[in-house]
């Protein structure tokens, strides 16, 4: 089913009530840590945290009239997910959750090669998925993005 919410709020308001809490958590501890210059908005069809034009032009390669796209989050048919590209693109930070995330989770890892999945909504390791999002800036994100898929 299409995704027809305007901003992230009616977003998490079209949840299934079971959904919301859990969401609604995980977005906030994101907007509590992710460092200045993010923006929020809706970004193909999820919550999306994006670099704007006023710090990046030349927005995001695959269509450049869209902001540089940094992490989402999205209410899945079966899980939770969060989409962070930074994990994608930097091996060190990848292996710096990897080695954390057992330390906050007793269930194991699940995630593809930029997608964290969570089956169950009440598992979800906020804390270190907080302190996942301030690992980088803006211009931390830009200089990655451009050496890796600029070239």
């Amino acid at each position: 089913m299409p995704v027809t919410a305007l901003s992230p709020q009616d977003y998490i308001d079209a949840l299934p009530q079971d959904r919301q809490p859990a969401m609604e958590a995980l977005r906030q501890t994101l907007l509590q840590n992710l460092p200045a210059g993010f923006q929020e908005e809706m970004s193909y069809g999820m919550i999306g945290y994006v670099v704007p034009h006023t710090l990046y032009p030349a927005g995001y390669h695959c269509d450049p009239k869209l902001p540089l796209p940094f992490l989402s989050i999205a209410s899945q048919k079966n899980f939770i997910a969060i989409y962070h590209m930074g994990l994608y693109a930097d091996p060190e930070l990848l292996a710096w959750f990897t080695t954390e995330y057992p330390k906050h989770s007793k269930t194991k890892l699940d995630m593809g090669k930029s997608c964290i999945r969570f089956k169950k909504p009440d598992q979800i390791p906020l804390e270190l998925l907080g302190e996942l999002a301030s690992k980088m800036t803006p211009q931390d994100w830009i200089t990655l993005y451009k050496s890796a898929f600029n070239k």
